[in-house]
């Protein structure tokens, strides 16, 4: 596949999961807890069968630094989502996960074109169109968290783009990250809800929203400066609220359309080669 085909499966996979994480928690189908612990576990059982059976060897391996980071990244972002808004969350999400990217690209010697921050301008301002208005004062605690959750993803997919084999490191990670989270979700957990919904919307998520995407990311980012890789991401928010639109049949609005074109046109600028 292509790199623009395989980003677009990785940010696709990336709102799968919000979506997901929506349906399970917002319908208290399942304790937030309970759900981190099930998206991992699937997505480490997924990735381990297809480094099992794929044709080549298994030449690539994780670390606990980047385990930690998704461990962060799930255990942050999972409590966050039950104590502030989807849209706060998603703003303060991204927000925080652009910034350590960006910042760590400048501090490795990328320099962005003026085109290519006038895009990521654009992108911002689509970001705050569609997440804004409306916005109450996000809960302290759950914003804190929501902008650890970014930054450790950042940190994750910093940490990938000197991955050689994607599909054995992601699955090493996961492994790890399950074994850590444990302790985190036993400490954590207050009432279990389980239903089997609950459970399908955390297994589809862990095996193949998570699992099956981090491993897609994983293989473009070495191909992508981190500017780049911030910046495409900011578009994952406003993927979410189309495909709540054709999913959820939620409305769609002009402010949706202003944040679809800023985005878009931000990072189709940030990218032109002329």
């Amino acid at each position: 596949m292509t790199l623009p085909a395989l980003v677009v499966l990785a940010l696709l996979g990336f709102a799968a999961n919000s979506l997901l994480t929506r349906g399970a928690l917002s319908g208290t189908l399942l304790d937030p807890m309970t759900f981190m612990v099930v998206r991992l576990a699937s997505g480490t059982v997924v990735l381990a069968l297809l480094v099992r059976f794929r044709a080549a060897s298994r030449s690539g391996r994780g670390s606990w630094l980047m385990a930690a980071a998704l461990a962060g990244y799930a255990v942050a972002f999972t409590l966050a989502y039950t104590r502030i808004a989807a849209g706060a969350g998603a703003l303060l999400l991204f927000a925080s996960v652009h910034l350590t990217m960006f910042t760590a690209g400048l501090v490795r010697g990328e320099r962005p074109s003026p085109r290519g921050l006038i895009g990521t301008a654009l992108a911002i301002a689509g970001l705050l169109v569609l997440t804004m208005p409306g916005l109450a004062a996000p809960d302290l605690t759950g914003a804190l968290m929501m902008i650890a959750a970014g930054a450790c993803w950042g940190v994750y997919s910093l940490a990938g783009r000197r991955s050689a084999d994607p599909l054995s490191t992601t699955a090493d990670n996961f492994l790890r990250a399950t074994a850590m989270s444990l302790p985190v979700a036993w400490i954590a957990m207050e009432t279990p809800t389980i239903t089997p919904t609950g459970l399908t919307l955390a297994v589809i998520s862990g095996g193949v929203a998570s699992g099956l995407a981090y491993a897609v990311w994983y293989s473009v980012l070495p191909r992508l400066a981190a500017w780049r890789a911030a910046l495409l991401q900011l578009a994952v928010p406003v993927i979410t609220a189309l495909a709540a639109v054709v999913i959820l049949s939620e409305p769609m609005t002009p402010r949706l359309l202003a944040a679809l074109a800023l985005v878009i046109g931000g990072i189709g600028l940030s990218h032109r080669r002329t």
